[in-house]
């Protein structure tokens, strides 16, 4: 790593803790945090992955080239990184949540809404930076022509996928419920920002995109099975169809007047279950046989609910 690049990846991981730390917008109506100390990963725009999904998650998501040519029309420069970043969400909210069985607790809904909103203006701080360093820069959330896809294959999926774009970063691998397992758990949100600034990759510690899951690992778990209050995860994985169907149906637009939130989300098997706040510890001799499906589940977890 040069150190120019030294001095820009470290400049870039403190503009994103100094928001965590300071930012008012990441306050919650008590004068708490939504979100603990980030986790930040930087991924090459020409990882391979990147081009793979198109093919997993559908032709319609886009590779670091085209969010910028998006942001900046044809002729725009070709993207070097991708800066990811986890943002956790803290012991309180996750407690309050696992205590619910049918809907989400007010402070996880705020959290989902409220704190989502923080995560935009985590993305604005990272883009001007790089702007006026004199880089071209765009975080793939706040552009318009961002949106969700109901692709008859896969199902509710995105043109850009926070998770999918940290798992290129190194950050964590996805688990059974489509939910993303990073060194802080489940229980997080997820932002990045494409630049055409070159910073060396993070390590790509896993060795299967399911690695932290310990059913997927072929483990006895199936935390958030039991979780789910209307069954849609299961061992063959996640049907966000159930799923969206139940988050966006017209008891969670009675919560969202309640709670004075746009976006309640759910969470419930994000917390109560072994991975909420880290990677579970595994043990060789709990294993069964995992899955040799190498890309049916991954297909999934695309959905930036």
């Amino acid at each position: 790593m040069s150190l120019e690049e030294k001095v820009i990846r470290q400049a870039l991981t403190r503009i994103i803790e100094n928001c965590a730390a300071n930012h008012p917008a990441n306050r919650s109506e008590d004068g708490s945090a939504y979100f603990g100390m980030p986790l930040v990963g930087f991924a090459a725009a020409d990882n391979e992955l990147f081009k793979r999904y198109k093919d997993i998650i559908g032709p319609f998501h886009w590779t670091p080239d085209e969010v910028l040519e998006a942001a900046y029309g044809p002729g725009a420069p070709r993207a070097a990184t991708v800066i990811c970043w986890i943002l956790p969400i803290i012991e309180e909210t996750r407690l309050s949540n696992r205590t619910q069985d049918q809907y989400p607790s007010r402070k996880w809904a705020h959290t989902r809404n409220y704190g989502e909103q923080f995560n935009d203006v985590v993305r604005q701080a990272v883009v001007n930076f790089l702007v006026e360093m004199g880089s071209r820069a765009a975080g793939p959330m706040l552009l318009n022509q961002w949106s969700r896809v109901d692709d008859p294959r896969t199902g509710w999926a995105s043109t850009w996928s926070e998770r999918h774009a940290a798992y290129a970063a190194g950050l964590g691998t996805f688990s059974l419920n489509d939910g993303f397992i990073t060194p802080v758990g489940i229980a997080h949100r997820v932002g990045s920002v494409v630049t055409d600034i070159a910073v060396e990759p993070s390590a790509q510690p896993f060795a299967d995109y399911r690695q932290n899951c310990l059913t997927c690992s072929g483990m006895e778990c199936g935390a958030c099975m039991a979780r789910c209050p209307v069954g849609a995860i299961s061992p063959e994985g996640h049907d966000k169809a159930l799923c969206n169907e139940y988050t966006y149906g017209p008891a969670f637009k009675d919560l969202s007047r309640k709670y004075d939130a746009r976006h309640v989300g759910c969470g419930l098997c994000q917390t109560g279950v072994p991975c909420e706040s880290q990677i579970p510890s595994t043990s060789a001799s709990a294993r069964r046989p995992a899955s040799t499906d190498k890309d049916s589940r991954f297909q999934k977890n695309t959905d930036e609910s």
